[in-house]
């Protein structure tokens, strides 16, 4: 086992060729800031530049994967231009395609919430385990915003992608995203990691090159279909979405920063025709 630079928001280790990051800010569900972004993409550099690692294994320190990118950052901005959102989103969008398009196999081990841009980033591995208790979901717009990376109507189908991200549901139980195809394992919390160490060790005991070959064929049929020019398109949409705000966005942000976010989604929970 050999560790990394010092990180800050993340942690990163190798061991039996897989590069452990761990996503470290557990005090606020390891929500995604803009520091956290730039250390996983140095991460995910270091890993794929490792000639000694094969598979590259995302999990999230304490009682969550990730509630997200980061509201109260987001909130901090104030007035933001179209040009600004374009330029913020890309970056987020960017980073969550990086497990996607990365060379190497990706795992995700999923406990506790995995909202927002931390489900982005598990769906866009290239497998997923997940503990019984986890809750997943989209829940942007519950609160004027929009998905970055529209990758579930890939995973499974238009009728559950418009059920999740239309409703904002952010309680989709692990074992029900095992049932639609969000999940390879749902386990027992105890048995989380190992359960995913196991799954990168097959991967990285099998020929390398073929491995690698053999995702990048996976994932070349899904580019024939035109995934990646409809993520753009979404995204594109979604840049729409937060240049434009709205008044329950504006409300949600109003009470975040003078209450906190717990009472922002207390608001939002309790305004009318909110099921959760």
């Amino acid at each position: 086992m050999t560790d990394a630079p010092q990180f800050t928001t993340i942690t990163y280790e190798t061991r039996d060729h897989i590069a452990e990051i761990g996503l470290n800010r557990p005090e606020v569900l390891n929500a995604i800031n803009s520091t956290m972004l730039t250390e996983l993409n140095l991460a995910l550099d270091l890993a794929e530049a490792d000639p000694e690692v094969n598979v590259i294994l995302l999990s999230g320190h304490g009682r969550a994967f990730s509630a997200g990118f980061d509201l109260k950052e987001s909130a901090a901005r104030g007035t933001v231009t179209l040009a600004q959102w374009r330029q913020f989103l890309q970056v987020d969008f960017d980073l969550i395609m990086r497990f996607w398009d990365c060379p190497k196999p990706t795992v995700a081990a999923v406990q506790g919430h995995c909202l927002g841009g931390g489900f982005e980033m598990a769906m866009a591995c290239d497998l997923t385990v997940a503990s019984e208790t986890a809750l997943l979901g989209e829940p942007e717009v519950k609160f004027g915003s929009g998905v970055v990376a529209l990758l579930l109507p890939w995973l499974t189908g238009p009728k559950m992608a418009k059920e999740i991200v239309l409703t904002g549901q952010d309680k989709l139980t692990s074992q029900r995203a095992y049932e639609i195809g969000l999940l390879n394992r749902v386990v027992p919390q105890a048995e989380l990691i190992q359960t995913a160490r196991t799954l990168a060790g097959a991967m990285s005991g099998a020929a390398g090159a073929s491995v690698r070959m053999s995702k990048q064929a996976i994932n070349r049929s899904y580019e024939m279909m035109g995934m990646r020019n409809a993520l753009r398109q979404a995204l594109e949409l979604d840049i729409y979405i937060e240049a434009n705000g709205g008044p329950e966005r504006e409300a949600f942000n109003r009470i975040r920063r003078e209450e906190g976010l717990k009472a922002a989604i207390a608001w939002r929970e309790r305004r009318p025709g909110q099921t959760g």
